[in-house]
């Protein structure tokens, strides 16, 4: 059976700018979920201490869970060889940490769509910063996991890759056992796209999950896929919440990534409005991980 992870999206701010909340205060919190590991992000202000690395690993393995996957943001498509050069030396520190951590999973992205890159372009550049990364990740037990992404926080543009055409051209590119696809079914609506579309096309290069929900605050589908697909800045018809009651078909989702002999993590990027609220995304997920991997319930 898949197992479960949760990552705090309602606590962004105060793990990562204000300091408002403490990494072990998280993780006290988390653990007392029904989960069997934390999502990490690179980005936590404690993390800039390396020595607090261990330190975490051992208080999340102290409750019985594990850190299996590190979400952090590089940006591979820049024009300037020397920025791109930081940028695989930071995806290398990334992957020193998720092996301290001792995780097994590191996200990679294709980096921003900037105006001037052909689509050719940017998926040349992306691929040769990822496959620089790949040997290093190797000798650490590593797994890169590049995930249909939207845009980070503090990004001028989206994601290069955002839409799924440029997005199975750049997966397409690399063969290698070390990479896989992190699938994030919210984020193809965000491109104005179907996520099970997307699924079909890259299901059997799916090593991990992000289970999220999107909701439409007003108007339908029709009307995000012509004001917000690729748009720069959040959709604003779009709400994260509660996982099992918004736009994702998880059934869908569960019977396809079943059927390629998907036995990996699925990491929870929802609970936007607290715990209360992440505890029955854990349990609607749990539901519908026993319903399709009932054989290995017992």
């Amino acid at each position: 059976m898949p197992k479960l992870a949760a990552f705090p999206k309602a606590f962004m701010q105060a793990l990562c700018k204000d300091g408002t909340m403490t990494v072990s205060e998280w993780i006290e919190l988390a653990v007392q979920l029904d989960i069997d590991g934390l999502e990490w992000y690179a980005g936590f202000l404690e993390m800039a201490d390396e020595s607090n690395w261990p330190r975490f690993r051992q208080q999340v393995e102290s409750h019985g869970k594990v850190i299996p996957m590190m979400c952090c943001s590089p940006d591979f498509t820049h024009p300037d060889p020397a920025f791109r050069a930081k940028e695989i030396a930071k995806q290398k520190h990334w992957i020193d940490m998720t092996y301290a951590l001792g995780g097994s999973y590191c996200r990679v992205l294709s980096g921003q769509r900037r105006p001037e890159l052909t689509i050719d372009e940017g998926v040349r550049l992306a691929v040769e910063c990822i496959e620089a990364c790949l040997p290093y990740a190797r000798e650490r037990g590593i797994t890169l996991i590049i995930e249909n992404h939207y845009k980070d926080d503090f990004w001028e543009y989206p994601e290069f890759a955002q839409k799924m055409d440029v997005f199975c051209q750049l997966v397409d590119a690399i063969h290698d056992p070390n990479f896989g696809v992190n699938y994030d079914p919210s984020n193809t609506y965000l491109a104005g796209e179907e996520p099970l579309e997307l699924l079909d096309r890259v299901a059997k290069r799916v090593v991990t999950m992000h289970a999220s929900d999107r909701f439409l605050l007003e108007g339908t589908i029709e009307d995000l896929r012509k004001e917000e697909g690729g748009a720069t800045g959040y959709a604003k018809r779009l709400s994260h919440g509660e996982i099992g009651k918004g736009l994702n078909d998880y059934d869908a989702i569960f019977t396809t990534l079943k059927g390629v002999g998907f036995d990996s993590w699925i990491s929870i990027e929802d609970g936007v409005d607290g715990m209360e609220q992440l505890a029955r995304s854990v349990a609607f997920l749990r539901r519908k991980m026993a319903q399709y991997w009932p054989e290995q319930t017992a």
